[in-house]
This record gives structure tokens, sequence and C-alpha cells, in this order.
């Protein structure tokens, strides 16, 4: 229907929409008649293609000969396919008993010498496609890191909607510091020195595109991420910042509510019951009230001791 009219159409007719939009909402009614197709690369996409970048560059050896392998293994099966529908063919073709017909005998027996063949060709593809995964895995860090990086970019635009920042122009920049940064014979030592490049280049290229109040925080954000993938990071913790935490009412009593407000004493509480880091915290505090309140009052309160 369109409007109030009714109108006929193909079944052939397909109408597709697309938007630059990262999370488009639609009313259930429309949800419901359509397709929603997210093209937004995964994680484990993004490293997988990484990881596929950086064995290029560093070793073309060895990722021509997985490609060369992966279409060997391919035509190998296809033989395979083949010489079962020949077999196939003959039984259901073969009239009387093919024990006496000489050429279906010689035919069977020229598929089974090949199928052998394909077969050995294939447990020997095998084996060293996996001495080649052995190696590539050896660089999969750098494309676990080099992906967090990116989807830390990709969340700039809930700050601002103009920070936007393309997988092309990403994987271009990555490839510019695998060329770029300082080599090295030990794999892991040549791993270390691409991923603080490629770091460092990217921070470098993000910033110049931000208004200057949210530098810090794409340092932080990108600081965050970065221990996070390494798991360094407390999610008790890191949830409790981020949300301030919901708890029941707190019947501890305020000790400073000269200067602390008491839902800042709330938060004190809930955090000690939050985080088991903290759990004395609460008693630390009471005993130490002239202390914590010289850093509350100072201008600089982080280079407090």
């Amino acid at each position: 229907r369109l409007g109030d009219s009714t109108i006929e159409y193909s079944d052939q007719f397909r109408f597709y929409i697309t938007t630059k939009l990262r999370n488009p909402h639609y009313l259930p009614e429309v949800s419901v008649k359509v397709t929603l197709l997210n093209f937004m690369i995964t994680p484990e996409g993004l490293q997988d293609q990484l990881l596929g970048i950086v064995v290029s560059q560093e070793r073309p050896d060895l990722e021509k000969q997985r490609n060369e392998l992966i279409v060997d293994s391919a035509n190998n099966k296809r033989q395979l396919v083949e010489i079962e529908d020949k077999i196939l063919h003959i039984l259901s073709s073969s009239e009387g008993n093919i024990l006496e017909d000489e050429t279906a005998i010689q035919t069977l027996k020229d598929s089974k010498v090949l199928s052998n063949e394909i077969e050995q060709k294939q447990k020997v593809a095998e084996e060293t496609e996996k001495n080649i995964e052995e190696v590539r895995q050896s660089y999969k860090p750098v494309a676990y890191s080099s992906q967090i990086l990116f989807f830390c970019i990709a969340d700039l635009a809930n700050i601002e909607p103009v920070y936007q920042y393309s997988l092309v122009w990403f994987i271009n920049l990555f490839i510019s510091s695998i060329k770029n940064s300082e080599k090295g014979r030990d794999v892991a030592k040549r791993l270390e020195n691409l991923d603080a490049h490629f770091t460092y280049s990217l921070y470098k290229n993000v910033c110049r595109s931000l208004l200057e109040k949210d530098k810090l925080l794409f340092s932080f954000l990108l600081c965050v991420r970065i221990e996070d993938g390494k798991g360094k990071i407390d999610h008790n913790m890191w949830y409790f910042l981020l949300t301030g935490g919901m708890g029941p009412e707190n019947e501890m009593p305020n000790p400073a509510p000269q200067w602390m407000l008491d839902k800042n004493w709330d938060s004190v509480c809930l955090l000690s019951s939050t985080v088991p880091e903290y759990g004395k915290y609460p008693e630390d505090f009471t005993a130490n009230v002239r202390w914590w309140q010289e850093i509350y009052d100072s201008l600089s309160p982080q280079t407090c001791s």
C-alpha cells in the first residue's frame, strides 16, 4: 500500500536502502517487514584481515604458498568429486556383468590410482598448511592489538558525528607502519616495534582531526582499550567508574559531614562492597579524615602523597 492506494508489484522486485548511520532505529511495524543487515566488520573478521596483511608484508613467500595450497586443495576436492561421479556413471550405465567389461574395469582402476594420489597430495597439503598456520599465528598479537585500536577510534563518533574514519584509511596506515617501523629478525621484538610504531602513528593522525577539548578523552579511551585488551582492567572498577554503581541505602554515618556530601560517602561505602580491593576503604577513610580532606581541598590531588 502506498498511502490509501493498493498497487500490484512483481515477486522479483527488491528494494534496498543503505545508510551510514551507526545504529538506525525503526518502528516495530517497519522492522517486521524488512530484513536488516549490519555490514560493520566484526573484531574477529578485522583481526583475521590484519593478520593476512602483516604476514603478506613480512613473509610474502609464506602467504603465497598458503594461497597456492588453498587453490590446490580446492582442485583436489573437485577432482575427487569428478571421480566419484564418473564411477557412479559407469555403474549405472553398465549392462550385464560389469566384471566382463574391460573398459569399465580399467576406468575404475585408473580412478582408484588417481584417487589415491590425490588423497596423498591432500595429506601433504594439510600438513604443510598446518605448519604455515603455526608461523602465521606468531604474528597474531599485533593483529589483535591493532583491531582494538580500530574499534577505539570507531567509537569516537559517539562523541562527535564528524569523528569517523574509514577502514581503508586505517589499513593503509597499518601497512605504512609495517614498512616504516624498525625491522628485526626476532619476531617478538619485531612485533613489539610494529605495535608501538602503529599505536603512536594512529594517535598522531587521529589527534590532528580532533577538537582540543576531546584529545584528552581520546588518550584516556585509547589507554583503557589497550589495557583492557591485555586483560589489565578490572571490570568491576571500570563499571563503577562509569556508572557510580547502585546499592541499598547506606547505614554507616558520614564521618565528615562538614565538607563531604552524603552521596559521596555513599559512593565510598558502595565501592567497598563492589570492589574487593577496597573492602576496608570506609574504615581507612574514617581513621584518616584530615588527610583525605587535604586531598579533597587540593587543586592537584593526584600529586598528594
